[in-house]
């Protein structure tokens, strides 16, 4: 019975019969389909060290600009909050009817540029100072704190009002019960047939050159009337 079976087997027609390839020849059929199947598929030390250089490059040109639009945004949000809280102690003012006053300051801790919201008749020692920006997540301890303030509600008188940095602490801005600035006031001098500076509160990115001075990449909040009109400003308006 065995040899009938073998028999029976070997009369299988041959297109019935698959053939498993000789490893060798699997090879060179992958060698066929895949032109670049090889044993030293790769990249050579030059062309990594050409690919580097170019990528180094590339982030050498690429990254100015990423830092001036980073803290163009984060100056933005920084003076933002300066305009709010301006806004707030005129609002202040006028729901409760009395003065209030707001005043900014550099910590000499941390650094931060930091507001105080009070009523005017209020002790030093009761103010509250609070991080500008801190809750729209902006640090401004990589900013300069600025303006043309000589005192409360006076901006410098010399050479067209201009700013100085960094803000004299004892410059602050008051509103009266209206809402309207208190006196003594004084928007600055200025040439005939020109508009007063006003009251200026700048932040500034810093110079490269001179981390102490601004550059020309600037924002600030401007009170520009008695009845505490208020505006922003960026750059050249801000000098």
């Amino acid at each position: 019975m065995h040899s009938a079976a073998l028999l029976r087997l070997n009369k299988i027609p041959k297109r019935f019969v698959v053939e498993t390839p000789k490893p060798q020849c699997l090879a060179n059929r992958l060698r066929y389909v895949f032109p670049y199947f090889q044993k030293d598929a790769g990249f050579s030390l030059i062309e990594l060290i050409v690919v580097m250089l170019l990528v180094g490059i590339l982030a050498a040109i690429a990254a100015p600009g990423w830092v001036a639009f980073v803290n163009r945004q984060r100056i933005n949000k920084v003076n933002d909050a300066v305009f709010a809280a301006l806004q707030q102690a005129q609002r202040e003012a006028k729901n409760k009817k009395l003065s209030y006053s707001v005043s900014f300051q550099r910590n000499s801790t941390t650094q931060n540029v930091e507001v105080a919201i009070y009523r005017t008749d209020a002790a030093i020692s009761t103010w509250t100072w609070k991080p500008l920006a801190a809750d729209v997540g902006a640090n401004s301890d990589k900013f300069l704190l600025g303006g043309n303030l000589s005192g409360e509600n006076i901006a410098n008188t010399t050479t067209n009002s201009p700013v100085s940095y960094p803000l004299s602490t004892s410059a602050k801005i008051t509103f009266d019960y209206m809402g309207a600035l208190t006196l003594p006031n004084n928007f600055g001098t200025v040439a005939a047939g020109t508009e007063p500076p006003g009251l200026k509160i700048v932040i500034a990115v810093p110079s490269s050159a001179n981390p102490t001075l601004a550059s020309s990449v600037k924002r600030c909040v401007i009170v520009k009337t008695l009845l505490g009109s208020m505006l922003t400003a960026k750059d050249d308006k801000c000098s």
